[in-house]
């Protein structure tokens, strides 16, 4: 995957988490839920793109740790969402949304595990 289909597929992967997110009911517990889910998962896309205009190694190996990061964040939030019932209505959606979060934290790992390996052969 390039850098610009992956730049484009964070990016979709915050709108429909915002999408998902516009369908449930407004309710004050489930307001506090999806200030998490979607500050995590648009941050993602967000640091992908900070990563790419990083000035060293050393911050785009920072950067991308951050994307590890909000990208277990937002698995977090889906897991809590899925286990309570008054989200049933939208399991299916959820497990979509965990199994994209899911493939870009591998993505992400994996990068990060390269760079680190990579930064420990240049030393």
């Amino acid at each position: 995957m390039t850098k610009d289909e992956l730049k484009i597929r964070t990016k979709k992967y915050g709108i429909e988490i915002i999408k998902f997110l516009y369908s449930l009911p407004k309710e004050y517990i489930t307001s506090a839920l999806t200030n998490q889910l979607v500050r995590s998962a648009t941050s993602i896309g967000a640091n992908y793109r900070a990563a790419l205009r990083s000035r060293s190694d050393k911050e785009f190996i920072a950067k991308i740790g951050i994307i590890v990061e909000e990208a277990d964040e937002t698995l977090y939030w889906l897991e809590i969402m899925k286990e309570v019932p008054q989200f049933n209505m939208v399991k299916n959606e959820i497990d979509l949304l965990m199994k994209e979060a899911n493939e870009l934290t591998a993505i992400f790992v994996s990068t990060l595990k390269t760079l680190k390996s990579n930064q420990n052969l240049k030393s």
